[in-house]
């Protein structure tokens, strides 16, 4: 806590460091949902928690606000787990190593995880804080937000009585989100037969790629490392034989895969041809990344000669088919909204079984049915190939609302306070705000955030002051709900 002296507002840095202390990775929830039942004993205030690690906190109205609507504020536990090769963190067992430099807050070697702590740590600062004027306050903060928006899937909201939603979860300093994307998850697997083979053992490792968050950032032109690593084994392959005794790639469906590597079995008589041709396909990516990618590497690593199983002609074949055709990437851009992605896809975590081939992919669209004839398309492939694909974590996009009040009154509030207008903006990235919408009728929902860059990768890095300025229009927007 002593790397927060002087930095405000100190209960929001003090919640936060609390936070970061408990490991709360996706599918990893049920401590720090124990945290906040704990903490909302503590205060006395009216709590629900569910099997799915969710927790409603509830903290009646100030003096003066009795009459007033109640509002809702919104954000998930969980966080996006990713880091440096080097790190030896167990995200299951430990907590981060967080350290302020200059005007940011980040964590040694990982992921910060102010995506989405900073909601919460948010929402405790208010809960605790007696002095502030509110109406009554419906905190929820739901698990597993990062694989799918499963929590808010499961939540029972029947206890609210708001029909004012504060999402918490964007990271642009001023800028408002009134819509997004749905989505959905896809893993497709495609059954895999080995033989065994005999030649000298390499491996080839994509490193170095920067990464990001597949919607906020699925436009940024970053190389996909999984999609990449396809390409290099295809150009290999079209030049000398080899055989894959594995493949791995990525972390998380809805990051960009910043690394992917291959075991590779090469003829002995052949290993200065494949030398020879990697390098050239090493150049090419490179120079087709040099602006988005410059850091890009392909490291080749050689072992002795040894046997070892390896796909079959067949299945290497099926393998490399599927990694160079499956969608990836940016697929339609909106016609209502200049600049905005509308439908993208992100293959998000590649793995080489025993059986089978598998690849996880994040779909996204604003539009119904393109997501569902991007999902077709990713069905034909898996099947034609001899696959499977099971779809899961399907969640609706939060649509425009062209007279929403709570929008107006966050406009009034944010002017006066910085003396300039905000930015409304719809975003490709999923929020939890459509299935809230699709449970509650009539509500009216924004979301904001602090600046918080580079999220989904081990370069997240929290603004504090705009923490604090963002911490301040908050408490003042519920200020003025009276």
């Amino acid at each position: 806590m002593s790397i927060f002296k002087n930095i405000q507002p100190e209960n929001v840095f003090r919640y936060f460091w609390e936070i970061s202390q408990i490991p709360h990775g996706s599918y990893h929830t049920k401590e720090i949902s124990d945290y906040l039942v704990t903490f909302a004993k503590e205060h006395g205030l009216t709590y629900y928690q569910d099997d799915a690690d969710n927790v409603i906190i509830l903290k009646e109205a100030s003096a003066g606000y009795e009459n007033a609507g109640p509002v809702i504020l919104q954000g998930h536990i969980d966080m996006v787990c990713e880091k440096e090769a080097e790190c030896r963190i167990d995200f299951e067992k430990e907590g981060l190593d967080l350290y302020v430099d200059g005007d940011f807050l980040k964590a040694r070697g990982t992921t910060l995880g102010a995506d989405d702590g900073i909601a919460v740590a948010y929402a405790l600062a208010i809960l605790d804080d007696d002095t502030l004027k509110h109406p009554r306050l419906e905190v929820v903060l739901t698990s597993n937000e990062e694989v799918g928006l499963l929590g808010a899937k499961e939540i029972d909201l029947s206890m609210l009585k708001g029909r004012i939603l504060l999402n918490l979860d964007s990271e642009e300093e001023g800028h408002f989100l009134t819509s997004c994307a749905g989505g959905l998850t896809a893993r497709t697997s495609i059954p895999a037969v080995y033989q065994t083979a005999e030649g000298i053992g390499v491996s080839v490792r994509l490193v170095g790629l920067l990464g990001g968050h597949s919607g906020s950032e699925i436009d940024k032109e970053h190389a996909n490392a999984i999609i990449e690593m396809g390409r290099i084994l295809k150009y290999m392959e079209q030049r000398m034989p080899f055989g894959i005794a594995s493949l791995k790639g990525g972390l998380k469906d809805n990051a960009i895969p910043r690394m992917a590597c291959a075991s590779l079995l090469v003829p002995e008589e052949g290993f200065e041809d494949f030398q020879r041709f990697a390098a050239e396909i090493t150049d090419i990516l490179k120079k087709e990344y040099a602006v988005t990618e410059p850091e890009l590497s392909v490291e080749i690593r050689v072992f002795e000669k040894m046997s070892t199983p390896v796909l079959s002609p067949s299945s290497m074949q099926k393998v490399l088919f599927y990694l160079c055709n499956v969608p990836n990437g940016v697929m339609h851009m909106s016609t209502n909204i200049k600049g905005l992605v509308e439908t993208s896809l992100n293959a998000g975590i590649m793995e080489l079984g025993a059986e089978a081939f598998f690849l996880t992919s994040s779909v996204r669209s604003s539009v119904k049915s393109r997501k569902q004839a991007l999902t077709d398309r990713l069905t034909y492939l898996a099947e034609f190939l001899g696959g499977t694909i099971i779809i899961e974590g399907d969640y609706p996009a939060w649509e425009y609302h062209a007279d929403s009040v709570v929008r107006q009154k966050a406009a009034e509030v944010y002017h006066r306070l910085f003396g300039k207008d905000p930015v409304f903006e719809a975003i490709h990235a999923g929020l939890e705000c459509g299935l809230f919408c699709d449970k509650i009728e009539g509500l009216d929902a924004i979301s904001f955030g602090p600046d918080n860059l580079d999220i989904h990768t081990p370069k997240e890095r929290l603004n504090i002051p705009s923490a604090g300025r963002t911490y301040r229009f908050l408490t003042e927007l519920l200020g003025s709900m009276k």
